[in-house]
């Protein structure tokens, strides 16, 4: 947000803050909850609250005296999910790859200093990870991020990298090298990796997907428990063909 854009709608906004505030095992928050998340004076969450009850995109639980996300959410998020052709054109080469290694191919589009999965394919349901449409992992710390800033354009990856700088210093900080390595990986052989950096025992590749003027950034990446890749399968076998595949989903779009 910026006080100096007289554009700006501050109330539109805060109002989309608190939507934000909801979060996977995090169902119900109050108005002590929200203010604390966003830093607004508790008089402003209560009209916000109010506000995006009376639209649909909240509803409160009488029981406890607190919020819950409503159907109206979904409902804004659908139309970007049901206009991407790029995931009905990328599920039978995703869900191959994801056969082939026993694994997961999700595929995700950057939001603020995540990336969130807009399409996911899993090979069998007992996999300990399982990622879900929606759900979002740290750029700096997931090798779907690290691919989509080595694709980024400078001013893409500067605006991104100083969200990340303010909302998230210490991750910066932490993972500030990561990222550097996987920049000179991702030239050297058109991925990128991480050797459980999101969940430990879990290893993944991941790969931008190339892009016409004006579009965003799809990258796709691949994950798969680490006690089922033999030494450096994962860079010898496993990224190749995830570079392989996304190749395959781009000419299938017509952009090779």
């Amino acid at each position: 947000m910026t006080a100096k854009d007289r554009q700006f709608a501050n109330t539109l906004a805060r109002g989309l803050e608190v939507l934000r505030c909801f979060r996977v095992g995090e169902p119900l928050l109050g108005n002590k909850e929200i203010a604390q998340r966003t830093g607004f004076p508790k008089a402003t969450v209560s009209r916000l609250t109010h506000t995006l009850i009376e639209l649909g995109y909240l509803r409160r639980n009488g029981d406890l005296g607190k919020y819950e996300l409503a159907s109206g959410v979904l409902s804004i998020g659908y139309p970007l999910l049901g206009n991407m052709r790029i995931r009905q054109v990328a599920r039978p080469f995703m869900k191959e790859l994801a056969d082939q290694v026993n694994g997961s191919v999700s595929a995700g589009l950057r939001d603020r200093t995540n990336m969130v999965y807009v399409e996911t394919c899993r090979a069998n349901e007992a996999l300990p990870r399982r990622p879900d449409i929606g759900s979002s992992l740290p750029i700096v710390q997931s090798a779907m991020g690290r691919a989509w800033l080595a694709a980024a354009t400078e001013a893409e990856r500067e605006h991104a990298l100083r969200e990340i700088r303010h909302e998230t210093p210490e991750a910066w900080r932490t993972c500030r090298a990561a990222v550097e390595q996987s920049e000179r990986e991702f030239r050297a052989r058109g991925f990128c990796v991480s050797h459980g950096d999101i969940e430990e025992g879990t290893w993944a590749v991941a790969v931008p997907m190339r892009r016409r003027p004006g579009e965003e950034t799809l990258a796709f990446n691949c994950s798969t428990p680490a006690f089922q890749l033999k030494k450096r399968q994962l860079e010898t076998e496993v990224g190749p063909r995830l570079v392989a595949m996304v190749r395959s989903i781009e000419g299938a779009i017509g952009l090779r």
